[in-house]
């Protein structure tokens, strides 16, 4: 009897783990770690101090309340369908763009969902497609290690980044120093590492199905809708040389915990299958096209509008300035918010932002299109002096 051999992707995917997701949906290239929770203020005490790098710290998760679920159902029912036909139009793009099998990077996690729901889109039709969740790190970088696992699995001219949406750009930046000076990304552009996005806010993404700044209902919520697992962790840098010698021993990867204590409240694969099913049920999609051009004029606003924001309310850190809802909600959760500026004082897609703002009673100020494209950013608040 022959034995068929085995896939070099078996290999990463026993050294992996897919958290709660199903097996086939993604590995993460994670190293599982146990890491005593802060509070966020003395998490963020740390980081303005300098003392350390926020990387190196994690805040307990809790489960959502009913509140927010209940206002997370209502952006899945308003924007469900909106994510699968964005995902069917990446999908058909990136089929036409790449004529080997898709090798599928999400960033750790705002990029899994999106990630898993358009593997599932691309083998749909035929083509061979891997997926993987790997560690990015703002003034870090990217897992050097993880990708370089990917890379000598399945070579790296089919591997496309992918993130849920950009905010300022901070991870694309992140992306291109390390990505654009590796001849072996033939799908990189001469400025542009290939990062795929929903929405790409910042206007720095190689692909993206808009620029809209929209209540992804994937990005109002932590583990509980990324696999069960925490944003990524980094405690010590890793010496590169000695990771990329032994690229597949999992002790030289970035690290994340594991939250198995909020099982019952994990929505990951009820949302991947959930976007799914209706994918399946839409008429034939075109190809997503983001075009240079968009692209430009988008970065151009973007850069203004933070700008403005940093000479008007004397900022003079950038990482003080979340922009976007989903990045907007999620600093109001992890960190100590100063104020909220929105762009409307009553657009749905902020119900949960305002809904957390009177929970934490963090101001909030309408100020219009100052700060169009963005409908809302999350100042954080300046400690000491």
């Amino acid at each position: 009897m022959t034995i068929k051999p085995k896939h070099p992707a078996e290999k990463l995917k026993a050294l992996g783990f897919s958290g709660s997701y199903h097996p086939d949906d993604i590995v993460f290239l994670l190293k599982k770690l146990h890491l005593k929770p802060l509070s966020n203020e003395e998490k963020e005490r740390l980081i303005q101090s300098g003392e350390k790098h926020y990387s190196q710290m994690i805040s307990s998760e809790k489960a959502p309340s009913p509140e927010h679920l209940s206002l997370y159902r209502q952006a899945l029912a308003k924007g469900a369908e909106r994510f699968a036909r964005e995902t069917q139009q990446l999908a058909n793009a990136l089929i036409a763009k790449i004529n080997e099998p898709v090798v599928l990077v999400s960033l750790v996690r705002a990029g899994v969902p999106l990630g898993i729901c358009l593997k599932r889109a691309i083998q749909e039709q035929g083509r061979e497609c891997h997926h993987y969740g790997i560690s990015i790190i703002r003034d870090r970088g990217i897992d050097k290690a993880a990708l370089e696992a990917i890379i000598q699995t399945h070579g790296a001219s089919g591997i496309v980044f992918v993130d849920g949406w950009t905010g300022k750009g901070a991870i694309s930046r992140e992306l291109n120093c390390q990505i654009l000076p590796d001849s072996r990304f033939t799908l990189s552009s001469d400025n542009m590492a290939p990062l795929v996005t929903l929405a790409d806010v910042a206007g720095c993404a190689w692909l993206a199905a808009s620029g809209d700044d929209w209540l992804i209902p994937s990005g109002i919520l932590g583990s509980v809708i990324s696999g069960l697992i925490s944003r990524s962790i980094l405690q010590e840098d890793i010496p590169v040389a000695d990771a990329l010698d032994d690229c597949f021993n999992p002790a030289n990867w970035h690290g994340c915990i594991a939250y198995n204590h909020l099982s019952d409240h994990d929505l990951s694969g009820e949302f991947v299958d959930h976007i799914d099913q209706i994918r399946k049920t839409l008429v034939k999609q075109a190809k997503a096209s983001w075009t240079e051009e968009q692209r430009n004029q988008q970065h151009a606003r973007v850069m203004s509008v933070i700008q403005d924001i940093k000479i008007n309310r004397h900022i003079t850190n950038d990482n003080r300035i979340k922009t976007g809802i989903a990045e907007a909600t999620r600093a109001v959760l992890r960190r100590v918010p100063d104020c909220i500026l929105l762009q409307e004082a009553e657009a749905t897609d902020t119900v949960l932002l305002r809904h957390l703002a009177q929970q934490t009673d963090t101001p909030v100020v309408v100020v219009g299109d100052a700060i169009a494209p963005y409908h809302a950013i999350t100042i954080i608040k300046k400690l000491g002096k």
